[in-house]
């Protein structure tokens, strides 16, 4: 063999220090034969992340890996820019899918949304989505509109008129489907104009897809499926909201005229029902009560004042303080509100749950990391009995003032 043979006794002799009696040599500044890396000295690194005296420990994660030895120093980070989402713009698109929402006030409702996600699933990446709205709405774009034909709101009430208006933008706009949400104003529309265009409708669709629609039909015990007709109406909390990137909802010239039509309805008001009697599951405005709230008369004052529908927690529930029929949560009412405004709830999973379809949640707490206070779009970390009569004081310059201007 040409491999030298090794000499274990010469080897075990070389590592010995000749003193006074034959002891072990440790040297940290050899290199290790084998793979050639220094040898790890964690005295000295210890020593290099103490700040002044050693009287306070450094702690920098930037610094992990550094050699041994080297100074240790803070580098300043900084934050990432964050990027702005880019606009998806669909210039030339091989055919439109039109989408007439309620708009209730001037914005897309949580219904509305859902059927603006239906009609981008059957736009796929060729089509556009083309929103009819009347007077303005916000959020199109976002909610996932490519083109937006804007008409004139008509003054009252008056379904006629208002479906004679959007056969008159259909006919410009030559869409291929037509979708309505399966609402009280948006399913009577649907088939005003399904009747005035002589089509047929497919009403209540919980799927929507390319390939087709499907409907539930006896009492939910068998189903109806349909390639996708050019009117059709979505069901509520049916398809999900378009969570893509913004489009670019680009308004579209309108040359139609003003239609003149009979009006059959001389007056009609709309009563609002008063909401300390509201079912919660029908409530758009829901203020509740938690464990951190000990002045319960205070807080039916913060409710009237805000003309919203009271709601509790369910420990309150339990302990008798509030009504059963106004537990929120899993166990009690799910909610579909527009707003939740919830006073010292920490915030359990069940209650969360009950939560979970509101579009805006405000939540008052001590803990800062409260799972209410996490869920909310807007928090306010205090004692609730501190804010409920800041609160009545503020709502009550607020009348005081609006009284004088009128």
């Amino acid at each position: 063999m040409s491999r030298p043979r090794r000499d274990p006794r010469a080897e075990r002799a070389a590592s010995l220090v000749v003193g006074e009696g034959p002891r072990p040599r440790y040297d940290r500044t050899r290199r290790a034969t084998a793979s050639g890396r220094p040898r790890r000295d964690p005295r000295a690194e210890r020593a290099a992340q103490r700040i002044g005296d050693g009287a306070r420990a450094r702690y920098d994660l930037s610094q992990i890996g550094r050699p041994v030895g080297e100074a240790v120093t803070a580098v300043p980070r900084a934050a990432p820019a964050a990027e702005a989402p880019k606009t998806i713009i669909v210039e030339t698109p091989a055919f439109l899918v039109a989408v007439v929402p309620d708009g209730p006030g001037g914005r897309l409702s949580g219904h509305d949304r859902q059927v603006i996600g239906a009609a981008r699933a059957l736009a796929g990446r060729e089509g556009a989505v083309a929103v009819i709205v009347e007077g303005e709405c916000e959020g199109l774009g976002a909610a996932g509109a490519d083109r937006m034909l804007r008409l004139e709101r008509a003054e009252g009430y008056d379904p006629a008129a208002r479906a004679a208006r959007i056969e008159a933008a259909l006919a410009g706009l030559g869409a291929r489907h037509v979708l309505f949400p399966e609402s009280l104003d948006g399913g009577d529309l649907a088939r005003r104009v399904a009747v005035g265009l002589n089509e047929a409708l497919f009403t209540n669709a919980e799927v929507v897809a390319a390939k087709g629609l499907v409907r539930p039909a006896r009492g939910r015990r068998v189903e109806q499926s349909l390639a996708p007709p050019r009117l059709a109406t979505v069901a509520p909390d049916a398809v999900a909201d378009y969570a893509g990137p913004p489009r670019e909802a680009r308004a579209l010239p309108y040359e139609g005229s003003a239609l003149e039509t009979p009006k059959h309805i001389v007056s009609a008001t709309r009563l609002p029902a008063d909401p300390a009697t509201v079912p919660l599951a029908l409530a758009e405005f829901v203020v509740s009560a938690g464990n951190g709230l000990s002045d319960l008369d205070t807080f039916r004052q913060v409710v009237s004042a805000l003309h919203a529908t009271p709601g509790a927690s369910r420990v309150l529930c339990d302990a008798g303080l509030m009504p059963r029929h106004t537990q929120v949560g899993a166990s009690g009412t799910v909610l579909a509100a527009t707003c939740y405004f919830a006073l010292g709830i920490s915030g359990a999973p069940q209650h969360l749950q009950g939560v979970a379809g509101c579009e805006h949640v405000v939540a008052v707490n001590t803990d800062l990391h409260a799972a209410m206070i996490e869920r909310a779009g807007l928090a306010v970390v205090q004692d609730a009995q501190a804010v409920m009569p800041a609160l009545l004081r503020l709502l009550a310059e607020e009348a005081a003032g609006s009284g004088k201007a009128s």
